[in-house]
């Protein structure tokens, strides 16, 4: 059994040495070790499956024990950790976390929940593919265009966001520096950037 210690921070202002203290505390007296720790300081709003996360999800072996503090580490949404959750029980990666004192294992109650992750997975889509065909329906009874309008202004939020990247460009950092300092894509920086290139 390999155990991972994993620990998530939104900003780079904010310090992960809280979370490592926990858990380390919590695996003494468990009488844990932690094999590998995970550090990433990123937007819990990021899919899970782009993080470091993911790929250590994707190479976790059945068995292995993933502790976190709490889990609002795993995903900013209720929807995305139950995804974190339920991939982790298909692969019979065990979950704990100290605050909550959630456990997640082969037992009876997991096995519940993993039904109850599949239904609200379910539930969810159904509900999006819903709101959408009712908000197009809206709009073409609006006699509304479908989709952005060409042409449309940005937002301020969006211009910021270039202005900070043309910035960083200027400053010598590389495309991928950038995209993880902004928390975007790499590929959102290089379409940009090639945009303001005459």
């Amino acid at each position: 059994m390999t155990v991972y210690g994993y620990i998530r921070v939104s900003t780079e202002r904010q310090t992960v040495e809280n979370q490592r203290y926990e858990i380390e505390q919590f695996c003494l007296h468990q009488h844990l070790s932690v094999c590998h720790w995970i550090e990433e300081t990123v937007s819990g709003t990021i899919a899970w499956e782009k993080r470091a996360l993911g790929r250590l999800l994707k190479k976790a072996a059945p068995e292995d024990l993933l502790i976190c503090t709490e889990l609002s580490r795993l995903g900013r949404s209720l929807f995305m950790i139950l995804n974190v959750l339920n991939h982790c029980m298909t692969r019979q990666i065990r979950v704990w976390t100290i605050k909550d004192n959630y456990r997640l294992g082969d037992d009876i109650s997991s096995k519940v929940l993993a039904f109850a992750f599949g239904l609200s997975a379910e539930i969810e889509r159904n509900l999006i593919s819903q709101r959408t065909r009712e908000a197009l329906a809206r709009r073409r009874a609006a006699g509304l265009p479908l989709g952005r309008t060409r042409g449309s202004p940005q937002s301020s939020k969006t211009t910021i966001c270039q202005q900070r990247i043309l910035a960083l460009h200027q400053k010598g950092f590389s495309q991928s520096e950038i995209a993880r300092k902004l928390h975007l894509h790499p590929s959102t920086i290089s379409r940009f950037l090639r945009r303001q290139s005459p």
